[in-house]
């Protein structure tokens, strides 16, 4: 039997073949997280970064006398997870009875302080409750009380002690962000957390209310802006969502720029109180956040879920397109 020698361009077009079967077969493999990311009723989660891991601390979401503990979840690659049940609960914070909500967690001298709501105060001559701290050797805990007391147990400029954010800036200061009932503070944490240091005009908690706030305070740093972010709407709501603005300082002032994360009718409602992570290094950053499925009509029955969040030209957030898909592994280096 003869053999023809087989010419350059069918060469070619066999390699170019090849490669596209291979770019199939691995877009097919390509494994992503899915929505929601951890399982179970979560939400207001705080996702960061520890110990070349991600974490994402989440409020059990359930009726207010069954929030009495929280876990939290591990991962690698933004896909695989996981638990690390109770890492903090009313066992260890006697002073907390109900309603601990959520967590906002931050590393400090080779230790992990927990801090969280307890209790939905209303009074505060009458409550006892507020924003309290856990602290612990690990990023898993378990937590233990580490004042004994809430850290701000009374109502200052008309702000719920909820929802706190604990922001650290580039001169190593740590402020805790906080607040509900649609009233935003900011107040500087004293060195080993157990009070706070008042600002130059002598104003300890320091208002930075924008316009449409409700709760649930993130604020981060980019390109040598403020980004101030929170939740607005009820959260038992369709209509729950994530404002932000910008500002040349962690006080503002913030002028409200627009609405970033909010339902889609075709996959989920009542999408909100959320964190971001910023993969080190890099100019990649995702949302971290709850959403209510379509099936369900229980204002408790909230999951966490992960997308991406990106930035314009001009430093401006772009609308977050809310998935089922969620994202695809990230390792950390």
């Amino acid at each position: 039997m003869k053999l023809f020698p087989l010419s350059y361009k069918s060469i070619l077009l066999g390699l170019t073949f090849v490669a596209i079967s291979n770019y199939s077969i691995a877009q097919q493999k390509k494994e992503y997280s899915g929505n929601p990311v951890i399982q179970g009723w979560n939400a207001d989660p705080e996702a960061k970064i520890f110990e070349g891991q991600y974490w994402i601390y989440p409020t059990y979401s359930a009726p207010y006398d069954e929030q009495v503990h929280m876990d939290a979840w591990s991962s690698k690659d933004l896909v695989h997870w996981t638990k690390h049940p109770d890492i903090i609960d009313t066992s260890s914070i006697k002073w907390a009875k109900r309603a601990m909500w959520a967590p906002a967690v931050t590393e400090m001298g080779g230790k992990y302080y927990f801090f969280f709501g307890a209790n939905d105060i209303h009074d505060d001559k009458k409550e006892i409750g507020g924003i309290g701290v856990g602290v612990s050797d690990k990023p898993e805990g378990p937590f233990k009380d580490y004042l004994g007391k809430p850290l701000i147990g009374k109502i200052y400029n008309g702000a719920q002690p909820i929802d706190q954010f604990i922001f650290k800036d580039k001169d190593g200061q740590y402020y805790i962000i906080y607040g509900g009932w649609q009233h935003c503070n900011i107040a500087k944490l004293n060195k080993d957390f157990t009070g706070f240091v008042p600002f130059d005009d002598g104003v300890t908690y320091k208002s930075i209310t924008p316009q449409d706030y409700v709760e649930g305070s993130v604020m981060f740093t980019r390109k040598g802006k403020y980004y101030f972010m929170w939740s607005e709407g009820g959260w038992g709501g369709p209509n729950y969502r994530v404002a932000y603005a910008i500002s040349d300082s962690p006080t503002g002032p913030f002028k409200r720029i627009g609405v970033i994360l909010q339902q889609d009718p075709k996959i989920a409602t009542g999408a909100g109180h959320h964190s971001v992570i910023q993969i080190p290094g890099t100019d990649e950053w995702y949302i971290v956040y709850h959403r209510r499925p379509l099936t369900e009509t229980d204002a408790n029955h909230r999951v966490t879920c992960i997308d991406h969040m990106y930035f314009d030209a001009d430093g401006f957030i772009k609308p977050v397109h809310i998935t089922n898909e969620g994202v695809t592994a990230v390792q950390l280096k």
